[in-house]
């Protein structure tokens, strides 16, 4: 029986960190509608409104809000990794940690991915996808799933990365960042080839750190983090060979998102310090019923959202140009003047697929005992921490992959190159599965499986 989002909102501990929610919700709500604003579509492709109007990069310092999200995530990895160490049951913790975080994340993505891999294979057999805007189509809709490889990183990384915040705390999080800047100096200074990859691992984590930090109450003068972080992404961005927009921009030397750079970890400082600074009157506010359960309706939705929000906003899109419908050239007064009326049936749409594919994303059930949060109730099997972390690492392979090969190559054997390695579509929809079904028996007791 689904559990409505009024029951869950009553039953809410009076304990719980309610912000940490609101800031999960408005951070991917903040990159759905930074999508639908930057694409440009028109007859002849997709191209992004912040290359034809080079002054908007500038809304990226506030649009780029995924720090937040890795921010939050590592607050509520903490809070998890814990919980499951004190119950003590005599299970592996790392096998029943990762199962318990990543069901509600990865199935939700992998429905997505084969529904939209079935589809892509559909439309090449009948011979259509080479044309201009669905050939880009099969390429965009997967790009979005770096953000969830990147985030399988931080859940495989929290155990170790978690002892080293409780053994150094704030110098755990300035040993990541020092790495960071060092990647960039050996990049930009000395032109040490291929380094620069590192800091998918260490920017990324260093803001997941910030949420160990919130998670002990460390983060005592978010003012400083703010004016520090904002300060230091303007003056490398001024000085330095960083670029202003803060996501990736076509055909540019330097990116500050792939891979991540030191102005990005700047911004991800300045952005935690913001939010951080908001959390006492916010809390406030989320205390009013009505708000509660608006966000928490909205977090039971919120991935699946996510995953769909650039299917609906490339239909509503081949909807103009199947009715005939003027499809007026980007950042024209004529292009801005629609911008309202696409975004309403972009988010309609992203409904109409939230109300089919929900239920993936629904947390398993629990018996009505059990407090809310709690793990799974089949505990990890003796030996699962192994498989659990080859699972996970599969997973987040073949997620990264296809989030770079995208699904325009499914017959023809297209690849990108991961970590010096060539993979196919097909290659990384195979990872993916495979790790997930790892994860899954890493957490499935041996007497359990035998009588099955």
């Amino acid at each position: 029986m689904t559990v409505s989002a009024s029951a869950m909102a009553a039953a809410t501990p009076a304990h719980r960190d309610r912000y940490v929610d609101l800031l999960r919700v408005a951070s991917l709500g903040t990159v759905i509608a930074g999508h639908w604003l930057m694409a440009a579509v028109s007859s002849d492709g997709i191209g992004n409104l912040l290359a034809l109007v080079p002054a908007l990069q500038v809304l990226t310092w506030a649009l780029q809000i995924m720090p937040v999200f890795f921010f939050v995530g590592g607050f509520s990895h903490a809070l998890s990794y814990r919980s499951l160490a004190r119950r003590g049951d005599g299970h592996p913790v790392y096998a029943s940690f990762l199962r318990a975080r990543l069901q509600r994340l990865l199935r939700p993505t992998l429905v997505f991915v084969l529904v939209w891999a079935a589809a892509a294979l559909a439309v090449q057999l009948a011979g259509h996808g080479d044309g201009r805007l669905t050939g880009a189509a099969l390429r965009l809709v997967t790009q979005p799933l770096w953000f969830i490889g990147i985030y399988l990183a931080m859940v495989a990384f929290t155990p170790p990365l978690l002892k080293l915040h409780e053994r150094h705390g704030w110098g755990a999080f300035a040993a990541l960042a020092g790495a960071a800047a060092l990647v960039d100096v050996l990049r930009f200074a000395l032109g040490v080839p291929y380094v620069e990859f590192l800091n998918f691992a260490l920017v990324w984590l260093a803001v997941h750190q910030l949420g160990f930090l919130r998670a002990d109450g460390r983060i005592r003068r978010p003012a400083v983090l703010a004016v520090a972080g904002l300060a230091g992404a303007v003056l490398l961005v001024a000085y330095g060979p960083y670029p202003l927009s803060m996501v990736g921009m076509p055909g540019e030397k330097v990116s500050n998102m792939a891979p991540p750079t030191l102005a990005l970890l700047c911004h991800g400082m300045w952005l935690v310090g913001a939010v951080q600074l908001l959390a006492r009157p916010a809390g406030a506010w989320l205390r009013r019923p009505k708000v509660w359960r608006g966000v928490v309706a909205a977090n039971g939705i919120a991935m699946t959202a996510f995953l769909w929000h650039l299917t609906a906003m490339l239909g509503v899109y081949g909807a103009q140009l199947a009715l005939g419908l003027a499809l007026p050239a980007p950042a024209t007064a004529a292009w801005w003047a629609q911008v309202p009326v696409r975004i309403l049936a972009a988010a309609a749409l992203t409904g109409v697929f939230v109300g089919l594919f929900r239920r993936f994303e629904a947390p398993a059930r629990r018996s009505p005992a059990a407090p809310a949060g709690a793990a799974p109730a089949a505990p990890a099997r003796a030996g699962g921490g192994p498989v659990a972390a080859l699972g996970i690492t599969l997973c987040l392979l073949g997620v990264l992959g296809l989030s770079m090969t995208g699904l325009g190559g499914l017959l023809d054997g297209h690849s990108a190159t991961l970590i010096a390695l060539p993979v196919t579509a097909p290659a990384a929809i195979g990872m993916a599965l495979g790790g997930w079904l790892l994860v899954e028996r890493s957490g499935t007791p041996r007497s359990v499986r035998l009588r099955g």
